[in-house]
């Protein structure tokens, strides 16, 4: 028996082909799974398919997966613009943007369009609870929280959080999926706003930014004192702009909205900075140029 059908999973769908997205795409594809991914339109679907295509190419010249693989993988994907093409999928993964009335209204289109009574629909949210997007469907029982990290085809964390009403058998065929089929390590969360790594993860990098924020230290400094000082890999300023951002914001205002604690509000700095579109790498400026 395979891992696949251990997991009760053969046909995946990805919805959202960006930075999160093509990297489930991805690591489903080189699993060995027929993965269909969405986008919103033709010239995002052609852009989705241009990123994983560059990840691939990547993974083979540095010598992580051999030519042959890189083709199959490409094989196994296949893209839509429209999620009616959803309808005889296992799982799908949502990863759009952390929006939580975007990802409510995929949720509403998801259960509308799926056939099969025992389909998962799972959401890559780092921060929304997940109950929030189960009770507009109606399979509650079959939605769960599956958040990857980025990059995903090369940080091998998955955070597994099934809400309330989600039922044991979805949570252990998720759990199978995860480690069995696409070789991650779970851990596992409770369904409350940021989970277990961005509850953690976002409070330090706000610090950070009020930091800079007063003049205490320059963004240089704050972030070496981080890498060179605790042996992390990325300061903390150079990490919000790698998450961007936009995401980092929408992290920080649920996580302030769940527990209504100073340590989660976010700065001032990074609002104004979002507004003005300085979202970090994916645009050239945050608080480094890139």
């Amino acid at each position: 028996m395979t891992s696949a059908n251990l997991a009760g999973i053969g046909r995946v769908g990805v919805v959202g082909c960006g930075l999160m997205g093509s990297g489930v795409a991805e690591i489903c594809a080189r699993a060995g799974l027929k993965t269909l991914v969405h986008e919103v339109d033709p010239e995002s679907v052609a852009a989705g398919r241009t990123r994983i295509e560059s990840s691939l190419d990547r993974a083979v010249q540095r010598g992580k997966i051999a030519d042959k693989a890189r083709t199959d993988a490409l094989a196994l994907l296949t893209f839509t613009a429209s999620l009616d093409d959803f309808a005889d999928l296992d799982l799908v993964i949502e990863a759009v943007p952390e929006r939580e009335e975007l990802k409510k209204d995929i949720f509403r289109s998801l259960d509308r369009v799926l056939t099969k009574p025992d389909a998962v629909i799972a959401t890559n949210t780092s921060s929304i609870p997940v109950v929030k997007l189960a009770t507009v469907t109606s399979r509650p029982s079959m939605v769960i929280g599956l958040h990857f990290f980025n990059p995903v085809p090369t940080l091998r964390l998955v955070e597994l959080i099934p809400s309330v009403l989600t039922d044991e058998t979805t949570r252990q065929r998720t759990h199978a999926f995860a480690t069995e089929v696409l070789g991650r390590h779970v851990v596992h969360a409770k369904d409350r706003s940021g989970f277990i790594v961005n509850s953690l993860l976002i409070p330090y990098i706000t610090a950070a930014i009020r930091m800079y924020e007063s003049g205490f230290a320059s963004a240089e400094d704050i972030d070496a004192g981080m890498v060179m000082g605790c042996a992390h890999p990325m300061g903390p300023l150079a990490l919000a702009d790698h998450i961007g951002l936009d995401t980092t914001l929408a992290i920080a205002e649920s996580l302030y909205q769940e527990h209504r604690q100073p340590l989660y509000a976010p700065p001032p700095l990074l609002a104004r900075m979002v507004e003005a579109g300085h979202l970090g790498r994916k645009t050239g400026r945050g608080f480094h140029q890139h």
